[in-house]
This record gives structure tokens, C-alpha cells and sequence, in this order.
């Protein structure tokens, strides 16, 4: 911004007057040899800029500038998208982590109960060993999503620099909330139209610049033969007779075009990619809600039913185990739906500028 803040004090200065001195009718033969019949001519010079050339330079500029301000904010948005969706990421493998260290703490107790039962002849010595192995793969599989966990909380923390070594609060992972959309604050629409008013702004320049500029001149001569001195002025323009910048302006021309065109398609872009977005978020959000009321009891109870089965000899070992690995893909099923869904609502934000209004906090603040 500083830059671009710059450029525009830059654009608005007048070309600068130059100074210079001719020195004329000497080392020659007869009357001019020497320098007894020289003269001198110290001038000055500048250039006068016509059809409104600094104006237009100062509004290229400050047309760069509000296109710098839209790429910023379309880059602070991309952050902030970043940093949402590896909370995100960490929210969701801090649930997994939760889910098996319960599928470890139950596999642990089902462990124990069958070596009671198999030491007693009530179990084959088999299911003893199968339960350790399932043991075992539980401990394996909580070490890696702990692993997982460790990893997205670390990269959590590297936005801030901070230690990855902080507890995640999962109540706002637990929600699914409605939330409506505006499209008045996209940050890609806005920096597409920055960039069509800079395309507007340079076909001034460029017909600005068909415009022949004057250059004026104001000297003193020295006639060095008598002694005298004489006041000298003059003025040149060029003649545009090769070129009338004509090939600039309609390539200026052509560039607004596309820039238009760029700025419409990216509306429409933008009504299709949120309506889409906000179907799959909505979608998203009525799996995990159905799963929680309907799927998941289902699933506790067929758990705790066979459990109980199972303490009184009507089940084995394989029953138990069916039910308890159909109740853990239920409850990963409903974290991906969660996670889908807060991924879907962080691309939505990132798509619409929901959290456009941080940054002008941001401002206010300093």
C-alpha cells in the first residue's frame, strides 16, 4: 500500500525543466576563427504536457492503488481461509483422537473379559488371542491420530508461531449452524472491478498521449563581436503525422473489454459456486444432524444390547466386536460430515468476504 501510495504522489509531479547552453560561431575561418565572433546562448527549457496527461497519469495511479488494496484484501481473506480450515483439520482429528481412545478403553475391558471367560472354558482360547490383536491394532491406531492431531495443531500454531501443545474446545465443531450469505463483500468481484476501472483509467492516459506536447525555450545570448546581449525564446512541437498513439489506445481499449468480461464471468461464477457450496454445506449439516439423532442411539443400543447378550452367553466375541466397529464408522462418519461441513461454510466465507469486516476492524483499531 505504501507503494502504490507512492506511485500516485509520483504520477502527479510535472516533468522537470532542463537547462542549457549553446555556444555557436566559433573555431571557424575568416571572421570566425577563434572566438572573437562566438555566440553564447545559456537557455532554459521545459516541457509542456497537453490533453491532460498529468490528470490521467494520477488517476492510472490511484486506480493501482485501489487494485492493490482489493489484492491485499483478497489475500488476507486467503489467510484467514487458511488458518479456518486447519482449525478445521485440528478440530476433526481431536474428535477422532476422542472416538478411539474409547474404542481402546472398551477394547481393553473386552480384552479382559475374555481371558476371565477363556481361562473359565467358557470361550475358546482363540478369542483371547483375538482380542489382543484388536487390542493391539486400537493402541495402533490411537498413536497415529495422535499423530495426526499433534501434526494439525502444529500447524495451527505456526500461524502464530506459537506451541502446538494447547487443548481444542470441540463445542463449536459439534454445531452445524445456518448461516446466511451476502455477495456484496466478494473480494475477488471487487478486485475485478478495481482492475476494469484501472483499464478505464489507462484508455485516458492512452488517448491523453495522442496529444502533442510543446517544449518552450527562454535564454540569453551573448554576442561576443559587440559585446551585446539579447533575450532568446522559442518553441518546437512535434508533429504527428507517424504516429497518434492510435495502436495504444485501442489495445486500452481491448484490455477493458477483457477486463469487463472477466468482472461478468466472475459474477456468475460467484452465484453458481455459492448456491452450489450452500447445497452441500446444507446437505452436509442434515447428515450429521440425522446421524446424531437417529443413526448413532440406534447404534449405541445394538452395542449395549449385544454387550449385555453377550455377559449372559448369547452372544460371542465376533457379535460384540461386528457391533462395536459398525458404532465406530457411525461416529467417524458423523466427524467427516462435521468436518465437510465446516469445510464447506470456510470456503464460503473465503467465496462471499464474510470476514471482510475483520479487516476493517483491523484498521479501526491501529
Amino acid at each position: 500500500m505504501l507503494a502504490a501510495a507512492a506511485g500516485v504522489r509520483q504520477a502527479g509531479r510535472r516533468v522537470n525543466p532542463s537547462i542549457g547552453v549553446d555556444l555557436e560561431n566559433f573555431a571557424g575561418s575568416g571572421a570566425f576563427r577563434g572566438f572573437n565572433s562566438n555566440e553564447t546562448t545559456v537557455f532554459l527549457q521545459q516541457l509542456l504536457e497537453m490533453g491532460g496527461k498529468r490528470a490521467a497519469r494520477v488517476g492510472v495511479a490511484e486506480a493501482e492503488a485501489e487494485t492493490a488494496r482489493a489484492r491485499a484484501a483478497v489475500r488476507i481473506l486467503d489467510l484467514l481461509r487458511d488458518v479456518q480450515v486447519a482449525w478445521i483439520e485440528a478440530l476433526a482429528a481431536t474428535a477422532q483422537v476422542r472416538v478411539i481412545e474409547e474404542r481402546l478403553t472398551i477394547a481393553r475391558q473386552l480384552q479382559t473379559e475374555i481371558a476371565r471367560r477363556a481361562q473359565a472354558g467358557r470361550d475358546p482360547a482363540f478369542a483371547e488371542s483375538r482380542a489382543k490383536a484388536q487390542l493391539a491394532l486400537e493402541q495402533i491406531a490411537l498413536e497415529r491420530a495422535r499423530s495426526a492431531a499433534q501434526t494439525a495443531r502444529a500447524v495451527v500454531a505456526s500461524y502464530w508461531r506459537g506451541s502446538p501443545n494447547f487443548d481444542l474446545d470441540l463445542h463449536a465443531f459439534e454445531h452445524t449452524p445456518a448461516i446466511p450469505q451476502s455477495l456484496a463483500h466478494s473480494a475477488d468481484v471487487a478486485l475485478l472491478q478495481a482492475d476494469t476501472e484501472a483499464a478505464n483509467a489507462s484508455i485516458g492516459l492512452e488517448r491523453s498521449r495522442a496529444y502533442q506536447d510543446p517544449t518552450v525555450r527562454l535564454g540569453v545570448r551573448h554576442l561576443a563581436e559587440r559585446d551585446d546581449v539579447a533575450v532568446v525564446a522559442g518553441v518546437s512541437i512535434p508533429l504527428g503525422v507517424f504516429d497518434t498513439n492510435r495502436d495504444n489506445i485501442d489495445r486500452a481499449y481491448a484490455e477493458r473489454s477483457a477486463a469487463e468480461f472477466d468482472l461478468e464471468n466472475a459474477r456468475r461464477i460467484l452465484v453458481r459456486e455459492t448456491g452450489r457450496l450452500e447445497s452441500r454445506r446444507a446437505a452436509t449439516a442434515i447428515e450429521a444432524r440425522r446421524i446424531r439423532a437417529e443413526v448413532l442411539p440406534q447404534a449405541k443400543r445394538a452395542v449395549q444390547l449385544i454387550r449385555e447378550g453377550f455377559d449372559r452367553g448369547g452372544f460371542n466375541y465376533t457379535d460384540f466386536s461386528e457391533a462395536q466397529r459398525a458404532l465406530n464408522e457411525v461416529e467417524l462418519r458423523r466427524i467427516e460430515a462435521l468436518k465437510a461441513f465446516h469445510l464447506e461454510d470456510a470456503a464460503l466465507a473465503r467465496l462471499t468476504g464474510r470476514h471482510t469486516k475483520l479487516q476493517v476492524l483491523r484498521k479501526s483499531s491501529r
